[in-house]
């Protein structure tokens, strides 16, 4: 059965409608559309497109791959009157790159950034003798700028090697909310597992004009936990919340990848006895750090076994098919033994990561990057580098930040000092924005600024893996001399202290193409019985190792011309998903199970209540 999740999972109410489907459409190759006043002239839009899908994909019925750099959406809704009693919400998940968007010929809101939310209150913009309403967005992404954060969407016409075919403009849900004139406009919940609490910190929409009261219930496993009520003065609102857990086992308060225990909120505001505004979030009680070379979950060290995923569908590119599919993915992520999950170069969709919280998969949350140093392409990262830490902030699942990888958008950082203060910018942004996550400045070499030392090694046989890191001495020679990928791996000046190691890329085992067709890979084989060998001989040779403490395989999927996932590009798997998890899954060197299984006992005897 088909579950509807809000597009906003950390912050939900009752009261918003899907205003994904059938648009009007237009391409303005031009850039005429300003100009000859589009935005009132309904003749223009002589297309259909299917929002949420990008205008390249086959899903928005249009398929169109070429350059196009500046497109116009049109759609006539509906706002009842009785609906407009505080503020009407237009919300975007996310339009590639630059946004502006009309309601009734009034300009309600500009957005500059491909994968980050935003909205507008349309309210005053509203027809107020008629419930039809129009709604005009013009989106600019141009193809080869190369200055603005793009990830993998090419800016060549057709995809190549690792890059893929561009999105362009709406490409994630779009929805209206109604509320009142004084509502919650974002929550923040910062766990702290030693206390069991919860730190609570809520900004409303402006500052109340009177008094009113907030009051919050917390439910664990449907065991009340915690129901304050404060008085609320200002626009912001901070407190510690404690939990009674008491009676709950530990299994049943902790979040992790085998159990994924998730704290159900209820936030209602009050005006004497009236609700002016209730809605649901959720957290998990839950820490993360690195200590004694291990990465650390809930104070115990955990092997990573993650796997990397480009979030990217055939007909559909960056946008899911189905919401369903979102859920299927994290479920195969855990069938093939992985617990966690890399998506790169792209900001998923808020609901992949709901589903990553509640089935129990890390996620490393991933910056998309520019491919050119520049003031632009600084400001502009860094701009929406910091929406998607505040978008994303809640999700327990998400343990560690990555804003730059394999020195993307900084070529030239082993010499130049403006990039290498650029990285270290990044690096203590993220943790001033953010205390209670690991940061990698700089993921897979070339180190100045990390919690991590995330290392990219695509070898394509066990016996070199073996050799850079079979040994805790073979590791550090491998850290301070060799040059896996032709890269340092630490700059000069910097170096490693109790940091963890990890194989952060690694795999890319490809199967051989077809003939005539474009294919890339990093080692190729021509049938399953060699992939399933060449997978375990890679796997093993990395969980042999005594001093790697995670790893990151390339990759989940195949994608368009990558032919190097361990499911094609439809998600089948190319072995049975039984050989790819007793491979994934076995213990490792590093943390074998004895280790694990005496680390789960000490923390249950210590933390053992009733159950």
């Amino acid at each position: 059965m088909h579950e509807v999740i809000h597009p906003r999972p950390q912050l939900t109410r009752k009261a918003w409608s899907d205003l994904n489907g059938v648009w009007h459409f237009a391409f303005d190759d031009a850039n005429v559309g300003i100009e000859q006043g589009w935005v009132m002239r309904p003749e223009v839009f002589d297309t259909e497109i299917h929002v949420p899908f990008p205008p390249e994909s086959q899903a928005s019925g249009i398929g169109d791959t070429g350059f196009h750099p500046v497109v116009w959406y049109r759609r006539v809704i509906q706002v009842p009157l009785e609906a407009r009693h505080g503020h009407v919400l237009l919300h975007f998940g996310a339009v590639d790159y630059i946004a502006q968007v009309w309601v009734n010929g009034q300009l309600v809101v500009t957005h500059q950034g491909g994968h980050t939310p935003f909205f507008a209150d349309i309210r005053p913009a509203l027809l107020s003798d008629r419930e039809e309403q129009v709604i005009v967005v013009r989106a600019e992404d141009q193809p080869m700028d190369l200055a603005q954060p793009r990830g993998k969407q090419f800016w060549e016409e057709k995809p190549r090697d690792i890059w893929y075919t561009r999105t362009t403009g709406i490409w994630q849900q779009v929805w209206l909310e109604t509320v009142g004139h004084t509502y919650i406009a974002s929550v923040r919940w910062t766990p702290d597992l030693d206390q069991q609490r919860l730190g609570m910190h809520i900004k409303l929409n402006q500052r109340p004009t009177k008094p009113i009261t907030l009051q919050v219930r917390i439910t664990l496993h449907d065991q009340l936990v915690a129901d304050d009520r404060y008085q609320v003065y200002d626009q912001e609102f901070r407190r510690d919340l404690w939990l009674d857990t008491r009676n709950l086992n530990w299994r049943k308060v902790i979040w992790s990848p085998d159990y994924p225990n998730l704290a159900e909120i209820m936030l209602t505001l009050y005006e004497g006895d009236r609700v002016i505004d209730e809605a649901h979030s959720y957290a998990g009680l839950r820490s993360v750090g690195i200590g004694n070379g291990f990465f650390l979950l809930n104070g115990s060290p955990i092997y990573l076994r993650l796997v990397l995923a480009q979030g990217y569908w055939p007909d559909t590119n960056l946008t899911p098919p189905t919401l369903d599919a979102l859920r299927e993915e994290v479920e195969l992520i855990k069938a093939l033994g992985f617990n966690g999950v890399r998506i790169h170069q792209k900001i998923e969709d808020p609901r992949f990561l709901y589903w990553c919280d509640k089935l129990g998969v890390l996620v490393w949350g991933e910056m998309a990057n520019a491919h050119h140093f520049s003031t632009e392409a600084v400001q502009r990262l860094t701009r929406e580098w910091m929406e998607v830490i505040e978008r994303d902030y809640n999700h327990p699942s998400i343990i560690c930040w990555v804003p730059l990888n394999e020195s993307w958008g900084v070529p030239h950082l082993a010499r130049n000092r403006a990039q290498q203060s650029y990285v270290q910018a990044l690096y203590h942004l993220t943790h001033a924005l953010d205390d209670t996550r690991p940061v990698i400045g700089n993921d897979g070499w070339e180190h100045i600024a990390s919690d991590v030392w995330g290392i990219h090694d695509y070898a394509i046989d066990g016996d070199a893996l073996r050799e850079r890191y079979g040994t805790i001495e073979a590791v550090e020679q491998t850290i301070q001399l060799r040059q896996p990928q032709f890269r340092l791996l630490s700059l000069p000046g910097y170096s490693r202290t109790e940091e963890p190691v990890m194989l952060t890329e690694f795999g890319g085992i490809a199967f051989a193409p077809n003939p005539g067709e474009p294919w890339f890979g990093y080692g190729t084989v021509n049938d399953l019985d060699q992939f399933l060998h060449k997978y375990e001989e890679l796997v093993s040779a990395v969980l042999d190792s005594p001093s790697i403490v995670g790893f990151c395989y390339t990759q989940l999927t195949d994608v368009q011309q990558e032919t190097n996932g361990l499911l094609t590009a439809d998600r089948k798997p190319k072995l049975s998903i039984e050989q790819i998890y007793r491979i994934t899954a076995r213990p490792s060197r590093a943390l074998p199970n004895e280790i694990l299984n005496y680390i789960h006992q000490a923390a249950e005897a210590l933390t053992q209540n009733t159950d």
